[in-house]
């Protein structure tokens, strides 16, 4: 394409004129304008000394590629289809048009962010003197015009009227750009005190020294052309605002739509609540959702001989409203689907879930398949396909490439009979990462207690089973089997006693019961304390995948070899795959004999 930007240096007061009649606007994912009086004073400072203030960023509106909502700068009134779109500088121009420009007071804040409302002056008298600094010579007047002490009650400076204006030698700084104004103003002020020569002189030496750089004061711009593409706009605003709020692709689409009167933000408040009401997916965004739908109506067209199916930032940034109304229902119900699947799987919760960012094909695919998830050989193979992005850890990076093919991956194999998809031929566990599993930050881990309450895992008191009532309710979490003080008081190494080998999901009141204590001592205590058969109590051990004997035992090395090899089973099982390479000297080495 052609260069997509020009820059050029612009007068400062031919960038307020079209802000006062909305030829320039702002774009409605810009945030509000936020800055305090010390800046606003600062920012008049700077500019009447002629020191740069940073260049500005215009974006031109209008086109095929570019239409979001806009709206005007603080105290412009005016509406009208704007020229162009401020993508830098809104906080910058905002403080100058609201404090140099519009007759209006300005809304402004404190340091500690109180509210205030303020009129701006140049005392001409320090603006003159080179001893006072120009930031202290930039008054701040209350709306009144009566800067006062002693808790109002003293009148320190009254510039109520034109003539107490003169009399202070106060300048109103929101009449330098109304020429006409300006000239009214001095032609006044000159007559008020009698055109005494001196008067004169010092007038004209603040007009040369302050006034003039002020109204000659240029800004350098930068400006997008209108047909530069919209992921192009969603960067340079992030790059350029680096202290800001970050933009997201949610924010730019949202811009979009509202250019059709569609609210996208109101539209996705309501879908969230119900997707979110599913605990699982507590953690879904409406980028997420974004992402999804955008898959969904990329697979549809690439089913209908177009491109290949993408979802890249600008595959999401060109969503159309369209596609939107017609998936957006469809892909909540898919949500909620995809929470029931991962309630089968035994993830109740956004906390133990392995990876947000797997849901987003889940849930195209899901959208896509309708009724056809309720079917035992679908379900089996979606199962698969996500066992296998967990413990392939697949989803940890950049995932969008993956995303879409796994969409059409899943769809050609689940509808057409076609090969696995990509995650399931490329997935791979090596037997060694059951020893670095060592915190819930790693989606395998995550993965290995959900296979374990799938087995059907117990708890070891009350034998109930850990389904999602009990789950939730028993506040259940997952803890060390052989006790962490009771091993490191036994001296085993810390990659065997702390990795996801050694541990298992509990209620929170058995936890405690267990204590620093051996296991023999602990399960001695659940039986004569809480009246447990001992042979229930195996029962709901075996159910954890703990080899009893060694438990009872004590012998950690024996019980350590034999529940890696019963959690590779469940691993193996789960990704219909042969894990290989469990009787290799590095297996040996690591856990003290063959898997």
């Amino acid at each position: 394409m052609d260069n997509p930007f020009y820059s050029n240096d612009v007068a400062l007061v031919d960038i307020l004129r079209p802000m006062s009649t909305a030829g320039i606007q702002l774009p409605d994912f810009q945030r509000g304008w936020v800055w305090d009086n010390f800046r606003i004073k600062a920012l008049i400072a700077s500019i009447s000394n002629a020191y740069p203030v940073g260049a500005v960023m215009f974006l031109e509106y209008g086109g095929d590629s570019i239409r979001f909502k806009y709206r005007s700068f603080n105290s412009v009134e005016q509406t009208a289809m704007p020229d162009k779109l401020v993508l830098d500088g809104q906080q910058r121009l905002t403080s100058v048009y609201c404090a140099m420009f519009s007759k209006k007071v300005v809304e402004t804040t404190t340091e500690k962010n109180a509210d205030i409302k303020r009129f701006y002056y140049l005392d001409i008298n320090k603006c003159l003197d080179p001893a006072v600094d120009r930031f202290d010579a930039i008054l701040s007047i209350p709306e009144d015009r009566q800067l006062k002490s002693d808790f109002g009650r003293v009148v320190d400076l009254d510039i109520s009227s034109r003539e107490k204006e003169f009399e202070n030698h106060m300048f109103p700084l929101n009449v330098i750009y109304d020429y006409m104004e300006k000239e009214m103003w001095q032609n006044e002020y000159q007559k008020h005190h009698n055109y005494n020569p001196d008067i004169l002189e010092k007038y004209a030496r603040f007009n040369v020294e302050v006034l003039m750089p002020i109204q000659s004061y240029k800004l350098p711009v930068i400006t997008l052309v209108k047909t530069v593409p919209k992921e192009a706009v969603c960067q340079v605003f992030e790059n350029v605002n680096t202290h800001g709020v970050t933009l997201t692709v949610f924010e730019l689409v949202t811009a979009t739509f509202a250019a059709d009167d569609f609210e996208l933000r109101k539209d996705w408040e309501a879908r969230e609540k119900k997707i979110k009401s599913h605990l699982v997916l507590e953690n879904i965004s409406a980028t997420d959702f974004l992402t999804a739908l955008t898959l969904i109506a990329g697979y549809k067209r690439f089913k209908n001989n177009g491109p290949a199916v993408s979802c890249k930032k600008k595959d999401v940034l060109n969503l159309t409203l369209d596609d939107y109304k017609i998936t957006a229902d469809q892909l909540t119900d898919g949500y909620v689907q995809v929470a029931k699947f991962l309630q089968e799987q035994r993830i109740y919760s956004g906390r133990d879930l392995p990876y947000t960012t797997q849901l987003i094909p889940m849930a195209a695919v899901f959208t896509l398949l309708c009724s056809d998830v309720h079917d035992a050989t679908v379900k089996q193979k979606l199962a698969q396909w996500y066992w296998c992005g967990v413990f392939g850890e697949m989803y940890g990076g950049a995932n969008e490439t993956r995303y879409a093919l796994d969409v059409t991956g899943l769809m050609t194999w689940i509808k057409d009979g076609g090969q696995v998809p990509d995650t399931i031929s490329r997935s791979f566990f090596n037997p060694t990462r059951l020893l670095s599993l060592q915190t819930r930050l790693s989606a395998a881990y995550k993965g290995v207690m959900a296979l374990i309450l799938k087995a059907g895992s117990k708890d070891f008191i009350s034998g109930s089973a850990m389904d999602f009532n009990t789950f939730l309710a028993e506040n259940t979490d997952i803890h060390h089997i052989f006790p962490r003080s009771y091993c490191q008081t036994m001296g085993y190494k810390r990659t065997k006693w702390n990795s996801i080998v050694n541990k298992t999901p509990l209620f929170y009141r058995t936890n405690r019961i267990l204590g620093g204590k051996a296991p023999s001592s602990y399960l001695m205590k659940i039986e004569n304390d809480n009246k447990v058969i001992s042979t229930d109590l195996d029962q709901y051990l075996t159910s954890h995948k703990i080899y009893v004997p060694s438990i009872r035992g004590d012998d950690f090395e024996d019980f350590f070899i034999d529940r890696a090899k019963a959690l590779l089973e469940l691993i193996s099982d789960a990704m219909g795959k042969k894990i290989p390479n469990r009787d290799s000297e590095e297996i040996v080495d690591a856990f003290g004999g063959e898997l």
